[in-house]
Parts: structure tokens; sequence; C-alpha cells
């Protein structure tokens, strides 16, 4: 990212931080009778394969989950962590920066502290389980769903048939459903061949008859073409397969976004989507607040 994008990254993420306290104060009270189970869900993968046999190393943005998951565990939630085969998940090692944390290297520390303690990204301690052993224990043992961004999303969630079959119960139980950045591209898993789906975004051929997805004519958002041009020098001369706004709209989202790298949040009905890093905590406030209302 160049010098100049993360300046404005920073400006930006800093407006929201903000809104953090202040939300977890409303939501320690407002939980503190009973307690929310809420599902985070994250990619198996630590790269993602570009076009011309080439591969970008990536995971999970470090902001995207640990300022929602301290929220969240400081309202008293209980969060369980998955991926779909159960696998540690891996960070950027790009969204190491304090850039995403408002610029303040003290609140960058203070999240990945958390994410240590955590131990989610240990090969051998990690308690994440997969998406297999969360349809076991039961769907209807969680009452809320998240998912952050970062490019890993775009190997295997868009495409995981399991996350599609967990989001179509969430849709049917009307359970909130937060996803942040690259995250709401993993909606596009809740078609009956996502795999399919992902195949022909990927040939570039989307002419024909639309895929059924439960999601369509929904507002949402997702990081936006313009952003993913903004920052393709992340990729080093690499070109991703397809882009996540193209892949939602092909579906029939009824997509919007704000300007580049500004926090914009967008809800409706069950689906609470942020369009990138900056959006992060405005996504989890606006699940908070749903939560409250559903306790």
């Amino acid at each position: 990212m160049s010098h100049h994008l993360r300046h404005l990254v920073t400006h930006l993420v800093a407006k929201t931080l903000s809104t953090t306290v202040a939300a977890t104060l409303i939501g320690a009270a407002a939980f503190s009778a009973q307690a929310a189970n809420v599902l985070v869900v994250l990619s198996d993968e630590s790269a993602l394969a570009l076009r011309d046999q080439q591969e970008f190393q990536t995971g999970f943005y470090a902001n995207e989950l640990m300022q929602p998951v301290k929220m969240l565990i400081d309202a008293g939630h209980t969060l369980t962590f998955a991926t779909p085969l159960g696998k540690a998940p891996t960070v950027d090692r790009l969204s190491l920066s304090k850039d995403y944390f408002g610029g303040d290297a003290a609140v960058m520390k203070t999240h990945l502290d958390l994410l240590e303690q955590l131990r989610l990204s240990s090969a051998s301690a990690s308690p994440v389980i997969s998406l297999a052993r969360v349809e076991q224990i039961g769907y209807d043992k969680f009452d809320a769903l998240y998912v952050p961004g970062g490019h890993a999303p775009m190997q295997d969630l868009v495409r995981s048939p399991a996350l599609g079959k967990l989001l179509r119960q969430f849709h049917a139980d009307a359970k909130p459903t937060a996803l942040v950045c690259h995250g709401p591209a993993a909606l596009a898993s809740a078609t009956e061949q996502p795999q399919a789906y992902a195949a022909r975004l990927e040939a570039g051929s989307l002419k024909g008859a639309r895929p059924a997805w439960i999601y369509a004519g929904y507002r949402m958002t997702v990081i936006s073409n313009l952003e993913e041009d903004a920052a393709k020098e992340m990729l080093k001369g690499g070109r991703m397969k397809f882009l996540p706004q193209t892949a939602l709209e092909g579906l029939g989202a009824n997509y919007s976004s704000g300007p580049n790298w500004a926090p914009y949040v967008v809800a409706d009905r069950e689906l609470i989507t942020g369009q990138n890093p900056a959006s992060a905590v405005g996504v989890a406030s606006a699940l908070l607040q749903r939560l409250s209302k559903a306790h």
C-alpha cells in the first residue's frame, strides 16, 4: 500500500475508533442479562490464487477480526471460531500496521495481544473448529454470524457449500449476519452451486440465467472495484480472478459504496455489511445493537 493510501486509511480508521468505547459500554449494559453465542467464520487459506499462475500471500485482516471480536467479548458475548476445514487461520502480515488502528500503536498492541491470548493462529492449540463440527453442534446454538475480510475468503469461503448451508439456515431464521471488506463476498456461497458460480466468474462469463440466491435484492456493500484498483499494487503485478463487487452484483445484490477507504456500513434485514477495513467498528456496533434487541 502506498504511503498516501496508508495515510488516508489511518485518518479514516481513526474517525471510527472513538465509537468503540461507547459501543462497548452500551453493549455491556445491554447484554449483562443474557449473552449471545456469536459464530466467527474465517478462511482456512493463507494464499489467494491469482491469474497467470501467480499467488498472493494473505489471510484475515487483523483489525477486521479483532476490533469486532474485542467489542463482542467486552460486551459479554461468547465467541466460537470456525473455518471450513477447521484449520488455524492466518493473519495477513500487511494488516499488522497501526494504520488500521487509527495510527495508535498501543491500540494495535491491545488487539494483537488479545489475538495471541485466543491462540487462533496456533497450529497446535487453535480453538477453531470446522463448519462440519458447527453443523453437528447445531446451527440453533448460535445467535449471530461474523465474517471478517482479508483476501483469503476469496479463495475458499466464496465457494464453500458448507458455509452456504449455514448462511441459508441463518437467513431462514433471520439471525444477524455481519461481514466486512472482502468478507461479504462469502455470501456468494449461498447459491445452490457456489463452485460453479465461482468458475463462471473466473471465466468472465456471467451471461445466461442468474443463479437463485437468498440475498437477491438485498442492499449491501463489499470492498469496491474502485478500492481494489487503488490497492492493486499490493498484488505486485498480479490480477485477481474476480472481484467481490462483481461477484455480488452478478447474483442480484443491490450494491452501494461510499468513498474509497471511508467507513461505510449497510444494514438490510438480517444482513450487516461493511465496505473496507475502516468499516469494521461500524459493523460491530450495528451487530451489537441487533443482538441487544434480540436479547
